[in-house]
C-alpha cells in the first residue's frame, strides 16, 4: 500500500512537473532587457522604452532591484522577440529570457497588474527575423542518454565544474557555493534549468544543454568579441573586446584601444619601467584624465592602485600594479548602463591579465601630437566653469563669485584641494567657500575699512584665462563711481578690461589693501564697454563673513606699497576655484 501511495505520489510529481516546463514554454515567458538600482531611474528608462517599443513592463525584484520588460508571450515568440530587438540594437545585447516567477510588485505601468496576463501577440513579423546559425532546438529529444550525460560530465575539469555553476547562478538557479560539487543543490538547480528549457529534468546536463547553457552565459563576451590578444611590445596579454575596440597606437605609457563600434567603449594598457614614485604620480595623473570620472572609489598601496569612475556618461576602471620595476595593468571604459554586459567584460579581463616580457620604453609614441590638454594622447579632464577667489583667514576660507559654487559635484581650490559652500550671499553674487582639509595660506586679504575713492587707482589679481597660465594676474585701472549703475549700495564700478576668469578676484586699492571683490560681468543681453567691470566693496565682504561668523582682516597700513610687493601679495591669496561636474 505504502509502495503505491509513493508510486502515486512520484507521478503527480512527475506530472506536475512536465505541466510546468509546458507552461514555461507556452506563456508567462518575458523578455527582461534592463535592471535599474533605483525605481526612479527604473520608471525614466521604462517611459524611454514605451516611446519607441511596445509591450513594455515594469517589476520589482527580489533583490531590490528593477526590471523593465517585454512580453508576456509564448515561449517561441519571446525568443523571436529578442533575436529581432537585439538584431536591430533596440534592446541592449545581454537581454534574455525572463518568467512570470521572478517578478515582485508591477510599477510599469502605473497601477497595472499583468503578471497573469496572457500571452499577447509579438509586435515583430516571422518575415523578419534574421538569418541565424544552426543553434540547438529546445525540444529535440535530448542528445545523450541519462548514463552517457554522467560520464561525459565526469570528463570536465574543476574549473569547468566551477563554471557550470557559476552560469546557472547567473541565470537565477543556483545560490550556493561555486566549488564545482555537484551536490543536490547543484543537481536540483540543474532540473530546474531543463525545466525551464523545456528539457527532460534529468538533473544531470547533457554535452549539448552544458553548451546551450554556457552560450547563454558567455552572450556578454560573445556580443563584444571578446578574445585572447597578445601585445609583446607593452609586455601583456589578456583578453579584450576586440568586437568593439581596436589597436590605435602606443603612446608611452599606454597601448591605446580606440572604439571600433558604436558602442563607444576604450581600453588602455598601461605599460613601463617605474618605482614606487612613479607609480604615485601614474596614480595622479591618471585622476586627471576625462576617462577617470571623479565619482568613483580610489584605492592605492605601495605598490599598487585601483581606481574607478562613473559620469558623464561612461564607466571606468583602472587597475595597475608595480612588480620587478615595471608598471603593469589596464583601463577599461564603458558607456552607462550596459552594467551587466560591462561587469563580464571586466571580470574577463581581470581573470585573464599576464605579464609577459617587455616594457614600453619611455620613447613610444614621442612623434605623436603634443597639446597642453593631452597626456599621452588622453585628454585632461576640464573644470566646467573656473574663476578667481582669495584666502580671508589662515585656515585657508575662500571669498568668491556665487556663480563659481551652482550645482558642481566637486569644488577644488588650485585644482588640488576640495572645498565645499560655507556660506552665499545671492543678492551680492558672493560665496564663502571652506576647504574639506585647513589649509596654510601665505598671504590672508586684508580688507580695507575705507571706501574706494572716486577715479583712484586700482588693481585686479585673478585667473584671467581660468587658469590656463598657471598662476594669476594683475589688471590696473581706476574706480569711476562708487554705486552701481543703477544707484545700488555696496557695489563700485572700475574703469577695468576684466576677463571672465578674473572675477572673484581681490580689488587692492594703492596701499595693497583688498577694497572689493571683482564681480561678474552684466547678464549677456547687456552690452557694456569693454572696460566696465564691477565690484563689491569691502564693507559688503565684511558683512558676509560676519554672517558666516567669521570676522575678516582688518587693513593695518595706509602707506603705498611697491609694484614687486603688490605682486607678491595678489599671487599669495589668490586662487584659482573649479566647478567640476
Amino acid at each position: 500500500m505504502v509502495r503505491a501511495f509513493t508510486t502515486v505520489v512520484f507521478l503527480l510529481f512527475c506530472g506536475l512537473r512536465a505541466a510546468f516546463a509546458q507552461q514555461a514554454q507556452d506563456e508567462g515567458v518575458w523578455v527582461q532587457i534592463e535592471a535599474l538600482p533605483t525605481l526612479q531611474q527604473a520608471q525614466e528608462r521604462a517611459q524611454d522604452y514605451s516611446d519607441a517599443l511596445a509591450d513594455v513592463n515594469g517589476f520589482r525584484l527580489g533583490s531590490g532591484w528593477y526590471a523593465i520588460v517585454l512580453g508576456p508571450y509564448l515561449r517561441s515568440d519571446a525568443e523571436q522577440v529578442l533575436r529581432v530587438y537585439r538584431a536591430e540594437r533596440q534592446i541592449p545585447a545581454d537581454s534574455f529570457l525572463a518568467f512570470s516567477g521572478s517578478f515582485g510588485q508591477q510599477f510599469w505601468p502605473i497601477g497595472a497588474n499583468l503578471l497573469d496576463r496572457a500571452a499577447v501577440t509579438p509586435p515583430v513579423e516571422q518575415s523578419a527575423q534574421p538569418q541565424q546559425p544552426e543553434i540547438v532546438r529546445r525540444d529535440e529529444p535530448a542528445d545523450e542518454t541519462r548514463a552517457e550525460a554522467l560520464r561525459s560530465e565526469q570528463l570536465l575539469s574543476g574549473q569547468e565544474r566551477m563554471d557550470l555553476q557559476i552560469a546557472l547562478q547567473a541565470a537565477g538557479f543556483y545560490n550556493a557555493a561555486i566549488d564545482g560539487a555537484f551536490g543536490p543543490g547543484t543537481r536540483r538547480s540543474m532540473q530546474d534549468w531543463q525545466l525551464y528549457n523545456g528539457f527532460e529534468a534529468t538533473g544531470i546536463l547533457t554535452t549539448r544543454q552544458r553548451k546551450l547553457l554556457m552560450d547563454d552565459y558567455n552572450e556578454p563576451l560573445i556580443s563584444v568579441g571578446m578574445k585572447r590578444y597578445t601585445d609583446r611590445e607593452a609586455g601583456i596579454e589578456m583578453h579584450l573586446p576586440l568586437g568593439a575596440v581596436e589597436f590605435s597606437r602606443h603612446e608611452a605609457p599606454f597601448a591605446h584601444f580606440d572604439s571600433s563600434s558604436d558602442l563607444g567603449a576604450r581600453v588602455l594598457l598601461i605599460s613601463q619601467k617605474g618605482t614606487e614614485a612613479t607609480l604615485r604620480g601614474l596614480y595622479e595623473v591618471m585622476q586627471t584624465l576625462e576617462i577617470v570620472p571623479l565619482d568613483g572609489p580610489r584605492e592605492r598601496s605601495r605598490n599598487s592602485f585601483v581606481l574607478q569612475g562613473q559620469g558623464n556618461g561612461i564607466v571606468s576602471h583602472t587597475e595597475a600594479e608595480l612588480r620587478d620595476g615595471q608598471i603593469k595593468g589596464f583601463t577599461l571604459v564603458w558607456p552607462e548602463g550596459d552594467e551587466a554586459r560591462r561587469a563580464r567584460v571586466l571580470a574577463a579581463m581581470k581573470a585573464s591579465f599576464n605579464r609577459i616580457d617587455g616594457v614600453l620604453p619611455d620613447t613610444a609614441g614621442a612623434d605623436a601630437e603634443q597639446r597642453i590638454d593631452l597626456v599621452a594622447g588622453l585628454n585632461i579632464r576640464k573644470p566646467r566653469l573656473s574663476r578667481s577667489g582669495f584666502y580671508v583667514d589662515a585656515t585657508g576660507a575662500v571669498l568668491t563669485v556665487a556663480e563659481v559654487a551652482d550645482g558642481c559635484a566637486r569644488i577644488t581650490l588650485d585644482g588640488r584641494f576640495d572645498a565645499n559652500v560655507a556660506a552665499r550671499n545671492d543678492d551680492l553674487g558672493v560665496a564663502l567657500l571652506r576647504p574639506v582639509q585647513a589649509l596654510a595660506p601665505i598671504t590672508v586679504a586684508q580688507l580695507g575699512a575705507a571706501g574706494p575713492r572716486i577715479s583712484s587707482e586700482v588693481a585686479a589679481s585673478g585667473y584671467s584665462y581660468e587658469g590656463a597660465l598657471g598662476a594669476p594676474t594683475l589688471t590696473f585701472g581706476k574706480v569711476s563711481d562708487v554705486r552701481g549703475l543703477n544707484g545700488e549700495a555696496g557695489i563700485s564700478r572700475l574703469e577695468l578690461a576684466a576677463q571672465a576668469g578674473d572675477a572673484g578676484g581681490p580689488v587692492f586699492d594703492e596701499d595693497g589693501n583688498v577694497v572689493g571683490m571683482l564681480l561678474p560681468a552684466p547678464a549677456k543681453d547687456k552690452a557694456l564697454p569693454r572696460n566696465v567691470s564691477f565690484a563689491a566693496d569691502a564693507a559688503s565682504l565684511t558683512r558676509v563673513l560676519a554672517d558666516a561668523g567669521m570676522r575678516g582682516r582688518e587693513a593695518q597700513t595706509n602707506a603705498d606699497i611697491s609694484p614687486d610687493e603688490l605682486s607678491n601679495r595678489a599671487s599669495g591669496m589668490t586662487v584659482l576655484v573649479s566647478c567640476w561636474d
